[in-house]
């Protein structure tokens, strides 16, 4: 087995320049506003701007990446004698993974010499992107392409994601709770505590009264779950820097956590989030 390079998808959440002084590649999604129809790719335009348009009123729609955007980047690493390892969004949130397998299968035609390896994260925003910065830990490691891939399929099941939203009012909108239910929880300051289960799908936990028991939830679930307590963790944020920190503040505090990472929540999450999301991700004995 060759050299092979790591390759993900913008629903990472993880900046261009980290992914690029990490040799990592990675094909975009996309969105549009419903206000004016153009159409932008993940990384085109600023967290603040989006997340204003949001709170605006704006509403985004968001579009998985397509075979052809796949192929096309997959056989640049190809045509250089590389081999790939795709770590995909999850397949029960967007067809973006799906997208890169039916690309991996067009190319073995074409390149049978070479290997693409699509492994399904079940991931979502800086839990893919945990998973990406444990796989380039392997690779420095020297792991092989098939080493590494089973190391990241064995991490799957116990990368733990748990998030709060600020505002019901765009989880009403992605049909995940009623009106009725997001009227009556905005008004008594109802947080939902909500995680990534097995399949990759988003599901309700518990309730918080308040952001700062919302974030003091959060802080709770790592203690509870985290296999090492002073592991690595990533934190993401939909325009809310400050309690990203103060989460950040609390794991170090009571835990001694490592919060290697404090990045955006992109368009892809924060369409269906909304500003003020706030989201931790943790290994832990299983994705509970």
């Amino acid at each position: 087995m060759g050299d092979y390079v790591i390759f993900t998808d913008s629903a990472c959440d993880l900046k261009q320049d980290m992914l690029n002084s990490w040799g990592v590649g990675y094909c975009q999604l996309s969105f549009a506003f419903d206000s004016d129809k153009v159409t932008h790719t993940a990384y085109e335009m600023e967290a603040g701007d989006f997340y204003a348009r949001m709170r605006a009123g704006d509403t985004a729609k968001t579009a998985a990446a397509n075979p052809e955007a796949f192929k096309e980047a997959f056989e640049q690493v190809l045509r250089q004698g590389k081999d790939i390892l795709h770590l995909g969004f999850s397949s029960g949130l967007s067809t973006t993974c799906q997208s890169a397998r039916i690309a991996a299968e067009e190319l073995a035609e074409q390149y049978p010499e070479r290997t693409i390896e699509v492994v399904d994260t079940l991931c979502a925003s800086a839990g893919q992107g945990l998973l990406v910065y444990f796989a380039v830990q392997y690779k420095n490691q020297g792991y092989t392409l098939q080493q590494n891939a089973a190391a990241c399929k064995d991490m799957v099941p116990r990368l733990c994601h748990w998030f709060t939203v600020d505002d019901l009012v765009y989880l009403k909108r992605g049909g995940r709770i009623s009106p009725a239910t997001a009227l009556v929880g905005n008004m008594l300051g109802i947080k939902p505590v909500l995680r990534v289960d097995e399949e990759g799908k988003l599901v309700s936990m518990d309730k918080a009264r308040g952001r700062k028991k919302a974030i003091d939830a959060l802080c709770a679930k790592y203690g509870q779950l985290a296999v090492n307590k002073k592991g690595v963790a990533f934190i993401s944020h939909g325009d809310c820097l400050q309690d990203a920190q103060q989460l950040a503040q609390l794991l170090k505090k009571q835990y001694g956590a490592r919060v290697e990472v404090i990045t955006d929540v992109g368009p892809v999450i924060g369409a269906h989030a909304g500003p003020g999301v706030l989201a931790l991700f943790f290994e832990g004995s299983a994705r509970k």
